[in-house]
């Protein structure tokens, strides 16, 4: 059975990044195509970055650094530009599912 911390990873990949990884470029122009292409690349990262944590607590910490941290806003503004979802989008779901897994959420 999965614990708190691979709960909390996978909802993050499911609800944030894959729709993020899926995302075609078809019907995009180029600059949207550019975009996306950056999006997708900085997402990749988080995935690998998200999968290296070692506790539930580490992924809520960074998860909740990651809501308000410069290069995050960018990537943000960028997604809400492509119409696809933000970790801001995902917060409050984030944050009841951290609390009913027993994960302190204060920093």
């Amino acid at each position: 059975m999965p614990d708190a911390r691979e709960k909390l990873v996978d909802f993050v990949t499911r609800r944030a990044f894959d729709p993020v990884l899926k995302a075609q470029a078809e019907g995009k122009s180029e600059a949207e195509t550019r975009k996306l292409e950056h999006v997708q690349k900085a997402t990749r990262t988080e995935v690998e970055r998200y999968r290296g944590y070692g506790s539930a607590k580490e992924v809520v910490v960074n998860f909740k650094r990651d809501l308000d941290s410069e290069p995050a806003r960018k990537v943000h503004a960028e997604l809400k530009a492509l119409g696809l979802p933000t970790l801001n989008d995902i917060r409050d779901e984030f944050e009841s599912m951290a609390k009913e897994l027993g994960v302190d959420a204060s920093r």
